[in-house]
């Protein structure tokens, strides 16, 4: 080892992460679960006690904060590009299809950035608020609990136009969906280990009418959706309004985090095409459905692993990007 390894070894140890630590090597940056021991030693506390307020308030909300990080860490990666409001030359992300009239927590996410900013200024990025929020929405709710590497800094900008191309819609074919994780840099475990995450919350009428009347261009419901829920789901997404209707993306366990959302897609009870494409589409992902389905403790060991890889999507470190004061807004130069 040179001298300059030496060197560099020295001082990760004395910044407080040395070899021995959970590091997560980036863009030339590290994320590391002990990123604020020093400067914030509370502050996952703190995101923890807001977050479990929220929840009790509002049991959805769990899966609205779990979602809002991956509708984040799918554009530009993971760097609360998602919260900006639209501002000067900014036009916000809250506008595009995947998050218009869908996307919500911000006020949750404003005020857990609230309290922080009171017990250290200027101090915790909004993109680490959100991978916490998301792994406590996911404890809360029954879930498994994983080390948050943490380190990421916020943009200075949005992309609408990356969040109505890069994140998967629910009308997208299985390759479709796939490439667009592939594109993140993951792959089929992920997408399926991920998926799972649809155990818990809601999608609307809008997201999945045409597999009720007219899959395929041919005015007939998806052959891959079993009939009696079919049924079932007409009955409150009729074939015209009713857009904005709410239906639980997991009926057998609504609220709670756990494999249900793979026993029904094995029983073509999947509500949304995306989920079902699992199935019916690819032997592998069909193959990881079985396996998640069949043992709990796997899924949630997976899934653990997988949203810790999708919280590494290409952060900013370092010196690049800005700790936003306001995560709605970035900071006045």
């Amino acid at each position: 080892m040179g001298d300059q390894s030496v060197n560099l070894l020295m001082v990760l140890t004395l910044l407080g992460f040395g070899p021995l630590c959970l590091c997560h090597v980036s863009n030339g940056g590290y994320l590391y679960p002990q990123f604020y021991e020093r400067t914030c030693p509370r502050a996952q506390q703190i995101v923890k006690s807001v977050v479990a307020k929220a929840v009790a308030k509002e049991v959805r909300m769990a899966a609205s904060l779990l979602r809002l990080h991956f509708h984040d860490c799918f554009v530009m990666g993971c760097d609360a590009s998602v919260l900006l409001d639209s501002s000067g030359s900014i036009i916000s992300e809250k506008n595009s299809t995947p998050n218009r009239n869908s996307a919500r927590g911000f006020e949750v996410i404003d005020q857990i950035k609230a309290a922080l900013e009171k017990e250290c200024p200027q101090t915790v990025s909004c993109a680490d608020i959100m991978a916490l929020a998301a792994r406590d929405s996911t404890v809360l709710a029954g879930g498994p609990s994983w080390e948050v590497p943490l380190g990421r800094r916020d943009s200075r900008s949005a992309s609408l136009s990356g969040s109505n191309s890069n994140i998967p819609a629910p009308n997208n074919t299985f390759q479709t969906i796939l490439t667009k994780f592939k594109l993140r840099g993951l792959d089929i475990i992920d997408l399926v280990a991920l998926s799972g995450s649809h155990t818990i919350g809601n999608s609307r009428c809008v997201s999945f009418r045409q597999r009720l009347y007219n899959q395929s261009g041919n005015a007939k419901p998806d052959p891959t959706l079993d009939q009696f829920y079919a049924s079932q789901l007409r009955a409150r997404c009729p074939q015209s309004g009713g857009d904005q209707n709410l239906f639980f993306l997991d009926f057998v366990t609504p609220t709670k985090f756990d494999n249900s959302y793979f026993k029904n897609l094995l029983g073509s009870k999947g509500l949304l095409n995306s989920d079902q494409v699992l199935v019916t589409k690819n032997q592998i992902s069909l193959d990881l459905v079985k396996k998640y389905a069949e043992n709990n403790e796997v899924f949630f060991e997976q899934f653990a692993k997988s949203m810790v890889k999708m919280g590494n999507i290409s952060p900013s470190t370092g010196f690049r990007g800005e700790i936003r004061k306001n995560c709605r807004k970035i900071n006045s130069t």
